[in-house]
């Protein structure tokens, strides 16, 4: 299956869950237009309190379907936007992406600065979900599946259906790091 969005979320307050749109309209440098999290610099309550002057590197935040398909074989109840995300992905490995990829979607260019790193909100949502999304692989080492982030390169609008070609810089893989 080739890469394609699946559905794409928007939520204007600081709550954990998105909103399923139509379409969202991402902006160069500042991510989803009408999200809370749009701006140059953080927006994430816990990190405007220690330093709101940060960069913004999490504007856009990507999960792929897959991890939904594997929570709810699992007995969880969550659906597309429930985590937080802005862009449902399906048919590409996230995870598996090198930081600094950037993500082909329509008119719009989002490159990826590192993963998601899930909160305690995600057990308040459910019980027992961050362990849910968090894994170890075959060495021992914390695998985090709760999606990637991004800044917006370049704007523009993005709907399900949309395609998705991944675009990797440089020669050297660089594995994503929590941001």
């Amino acid at each position: 299956m080739d890469p394609v969005v699946a559905a794409v979320h928007r939520g204007s307050s600081h709550s954990f869950s998105k909103f399923t749109e139509e379409s969202i309209m991402l902006v160069q440098g500042l991510g989803v237009q009408g999200d809370a999290h749009l701006g140059e610099t953080v927006k994430h309550r816990s990190r405007v309190a220690r330093d709101s002057t940060q960069p913004n590197l999490r504007q856009v935040h990507l999960l792929h379907a897959e991890l939904f398909d594997e929570l709810m074989a699992a007995g969880f109840a969550v659906w597309p936007g429930d985590l937080g995300e802005n862009i449902t992905t399906r048919g590409l490995d996230l995870l598996g992406l090198s930081a600094g990829t950037c993500l082909h979607i329509g008119k719009a260019v989002i490159e990826v600065t590192g993963l998601r790193n899930p909160c305690s909100q995600i057990d308040r949502f459910q019980k027992g979900l961050m362990a849910a999304v968090l894994d170890r692989d075959a060495q021992g080492q914390l695998v985090r599946k709760a999606g990637v982030m991004g800044v917006v390169l370049a704007g523009g609008e993005v709907r399900a259906g949309d395609p998705i070609r991944a675009e990797r810089l440089g020669l050297l893989h660089t594995p994503l790091a929590p941001v």
